[in-house]
């Protein structure tokens, strides 16, 4: 019983005296020109109002209906809510009745038949009605197959211009974004063929920044307790944002990548589906390893906005958008101090100390050395930080500090770049192999001679050696050691699965 005393079917008809008289107001979500036809589509939502108030038990407090239909599908269901708890209930024969007719009416309204209706009505007498014409996508409860789409298409004679994106690609996406091996491998028409494009380094930050960096906010996430945020697992990253946009970044052997997603309702796809432009050609000069296994899952529903691939030190893209508009599908890795900044939010100890110990956390990621100690110094050691959850996120993308494996020794690595250097007849008066020191890098030495001031001199021989054991060698002329140092520790850890 309500709290006067009284059933929800009287509650509901003393605060609403006029369910069985014409209303003289408009339950219809939206202005239609035509009197007649808003006088009767508004009587039928009576009805279907009166049928669900009359299957409500006594101590309702609120009915929430939802309706989900097509020409060949349905799916609907009704919450009934007490001031205790709220039952699932399926609505009754005549309920579904009336939303089918209703529905039909709403044919002739200016933007066609509804795909969901739901109505929420309270014991005080409030009705709110509400059409769904899929200006997002629907839950999957409620999502039908595309030959039930396309059948009310067919039958509704509706144009691709009121069609939201995700609905039009559903319905008519045709497996044009996706790339099986087979696909993939079919030589591209050379006449008038497409050829990758680079991106500047300015728009996109390397692959072993956007790596690390997604590391990062992956743990901060976790750290924090969210449900929702980027997420990683062996060999690959994904990300889910808050405006339904995402993307996924997969990491291969020989320093490969694919990075690949969609941007909600992005201009691009927008315009093909409506027919006002082509569709991107978002695999234009792709090798042929991008493939399906590669690719964020928007590709098998037609929603994939964008693929970059990381080949040869860089990324390319066919016809994707510039990286500054696949902002709301990529967590914020774009510099290291941008991570820095959400990880303190995150934390919710925005000071100076919080956000130094956030960078000095995120360098550390980059370059292999992150260590659990770091996030507590963001994060505190208090429970209500899964510490040990977001450490484990940075374990398994191969950024955290290795304390089990073996470190080789200094003098080691010194005696193996001696040996190779007389082998090889490197060592000279200007380079004297009796002089070598080595540095600790990230899984390895650097070894080198200095010079009498202590500083390295452009263009000498600077060598490499993993905690495998395996040598390396560049000169300072055509690469910056710090730099080759992280590809040293990426093979390192490519060798041994890490």
């Amino acid at each position: 019983m309500t709290g006067d005393g009284a059933s929800f079917p009287e509650a509901f008809h003393e605060a609403f005296p006029g369910l069985d008289a014409d209303p003289s107001h408009v339950l219809i979500p939206e202005p239609v020109a035509d009197p007649v036809l808003l006088a009767l589509a508004d009587r039928q939502t009576l009805r279907l109002v009166e049928c669900l108030i009359a299957e409500a038990p006594s101590d309702c407090l609120r009915i929430t209906a939802v309706f989900a239909l097509t020409l060949a599908s349905e799916a609907s269901r009704v919450l009934h809510s007490t001031d205790r708890d709220s039952t699932d209930a399926a609505p009754s024969p005549g309920a579904l009745q009336l939303a089918r007719e209703l529905r039909r009416t709403t044919v002739r309204l200016p933007r066609g038949p509804w795909w969901r209706m739901t109505l929420d009505l309270r014991v005080d007498g409030s009705i709110e009605v509400d059409f769904d014409y899929g200006d997002e996508p629907f839950p999957d409860e409620h999502l039908f197959a595309p030959e039930d789409y396309r059948a009310d298409l067919e039958a509704f004679d509706w144009s691709a211009e009121k069609l939201p994106t995700w609905l039009s690609a559903l319905v008519s996406h045709g497996g044009r974004q996706t790339r099986s091996p087979r696909k993939a491998a079919v030589p591209a028409d050379t006449h008038g063929a497409r050829s990758a494009q680079g991106v500047s380094p300015k728009e996109m930050p390397g692959l072993t920044e956007t790596w690390a960096r997604w590391a990062v906010l992956s743990a901060a996430f976790v750290a924090a307790g969210s449900e929702s945020g980027p997420r990683m697992q062996p060999s690959h990253a994904r990300f889910e944002g808050t405006t339904r946009g995402g993307s996924t970044l997969w990491m291969l052997a020989g320093g490969r990548a694919v990075l690949s997603g969609g941007v909600w309702d992005a201009p691009n796809l927008a315009d093909a589906y409506r027919g006002d432009a082509p569709h991107p050609e978002l695999f234009a000069g792709a090798p042929t390893w991008v493939a399906d296994a590669l690719l964020d899952e928007r590709g098998k529903a037609g929603l994939m906005s964008f693929c970059y691939w990381w080949e040869s030190g860089r990324w390319l893209r066919g016809e994707s958008p510039k990286a500054e508009e696949l902002a709301t599908a990529i967590p914020g890795v774009w510099t290291s101090e941008t991570v820095a900044g959400i990880v303190s939010k995150l934390a919710q100890r925005v000071t100076r100390d919080t956000e130094t110990a956030a960078l000095r956390l995120v360098t550390a990621a980059e370059g292999g050395f992150a260590e659990r100690g770091m996030l507590a110094e963001v994060f505190g050691n208090d429970e209500g930080a899964d510490l040990d959850g977001a450490y484990h996120q940075l374990v398994m993308a191969g950024v955290a500090h290795r304390t089990d494996l073996p470190q080789l020794p200094r003098h080691q690595a010194i005696a193996i770049v001696r040996r190779y250097m007389l082998a090889h007849d490197l060592d000279n008066p200007d380079y004297r192999a009796a002089d070598l020191v080595a540095d600790r890098v990230d899984c390895g030495w650097m070894v080198y001679a200095p010079v009498p001031n202590g500083e390295m001199r452009i263009g000498r021989g600077i060598f490499f050696v993993a905690d495998d054991e395996v040598l390396e060698i560049t000169d300072t002329q055509n690469s910056y050691p710090n730099e080759y140092a992280k590809e040293v520790a990426r093979r390192y850890r490519e060798r041994w699965g890490l």
